[in-house]
């Protein structure tokens, strides 16, 4: 597995690391199994959050088997003030039974109020320089779907890191991991498939192993056999073939840019509505040629899309902006005809 310096904190990086929002669906043995095989695997970074349920806990248990030595270990929450995420980092090194954290980030900062918070005389990053201060983190990183906030935080000399959507759908953080990687800032992509939207993953890890801009990937996995598939996508790692690129082409122009990736930032609908859920059961019968599958996962849910009162939070929570309730219209219509 090749390694890279994430920016300038010195950790020297698998290309691919191991995200850890799905574990929460695993038992402990499973999610110890998965850990051990990043290990065999030579992946060394771990990232997940205060917020992901179990996969703190999950991963601090497996880490007694696998060995603390072999990784990096990241996480984060969304605090910005300084109470809050002071002791949000007590509660990470307590859930992952740690002395220390490698790389602690302030979460999904979404709003400028938030950033502006953050970096206030009492704002989360007062807490998180406290505690690398006292050796209990050692680096400090940002995550968001917002390009223009990125960009304003990779301004500050705190900033060591930053983590933001990309892969072969999703080019909108070009400018943003350039100016990165300029000032020694070290780049994390999440949703290397688009939230699952792209369904050629080997594909994707590899086309975001060779651009140049990413020190680490992050797709999140809940089995050995995805560790397996998505590592043999990037060891001995080659050039995009011909072929490659015309397939990677062929799926983005197929996805266009409206689709769901499955962040969940729109929950909770008010009304119970699994948003996310609709969306993409009705691409297992659109795009995946699965429509009994599709419409047999969709008449499982508790609440359907018709139960949509059109309030339009969600809309005002999405990060990337869809028009959710039309969405849902038209998923409505598509399990209506399936």
């Amino acid at each position: 597995m090749k390694k890279v310096l994430l920016g300038n904190t010195g950790m020297e990086v698998s290309v691919l690391g191991f995200g850890g929002i799905p574990i929460q669906r695993v038992t402990q043995e499973e999610a110890t199994k998965i850990i051990l095989e990043c290990k065999n695997r030579g992946i060394n970074f771990i990232d997940t959050a205060q917020g992901y349920t179990v996969s703190e806990q999950y991963i601090g248990n497996a880490l007694k088997e696998a060995g603390r030595e072999n990784f990096y270990i990241a996480t984060k929450a969304m605090c910005h003030d300084y109470d809050s995420m002071k002791a949000t980092i007590e509660s990470s090194l307590k859930s992952m039974q740690l002395d220390y954290i490698d790389l602690y980030q302030i979460h999904n900062v979404s709003k400028m109020e938030q950033f502006d918070k953050s970096f206030s005389e009492n704002g989360a990053i007062k807490a998180l320089l406290e505690a690398k201060e006292k050796g209990i983190i050692k680096h400090i990183g940002i995550t968001g779907h917002i390009k223009e906030i990125l960009l304003k935080a990779i301004e500050r000399d705190e900033i060591e890191t930053i983590q933001f959507p990309y892969n072969p759908v999703e080019s909108q953080g070009t400018e943003l991991f350039e100016q990165a990687l300029a000032k020694g800032i070290g780049t994390i992509a999440m949703k290397p498939m688009a939230g699952g939207a792209f369904t050629k993953q080997k594909l994707s890890l590899k086309y975001i192993a060779n651009s140049n801009l990413i020190s680490v990937a992050i797709p999140g996995m809940d089995s050995v056999e995805q560790v397996i598939e998505n590592a043999s996508a990037v060891e001995n790692l080659q050039p995009l073939t011909q072929e490659e690129m015309d397939e990677i082409k062929r799926e983005v122009q197929e996805l266009g840019n409206n689709f769901c990736r499955r962040c969940g930032y729109c929950k909770p609908c008010p009304e119970g509505i699994d948003i996310p859920g609709v969306f993409i059961f009705e691409a297992y019968v659109t795009r995946y040629n699965l429509p009994e599958y599709g419409k047999s996962k969709y008449d499982a849910l508790p609440v359907k899309a018709t139960a949509c009162v059109r309030c339009r939070k969600c809309e005002r929570k999405c990060p990337y902006d869809l028009p959710i309730v039309e969405k849902l219209k038209h998923a409505v219509g598509t399990f209506k005809n399936c």
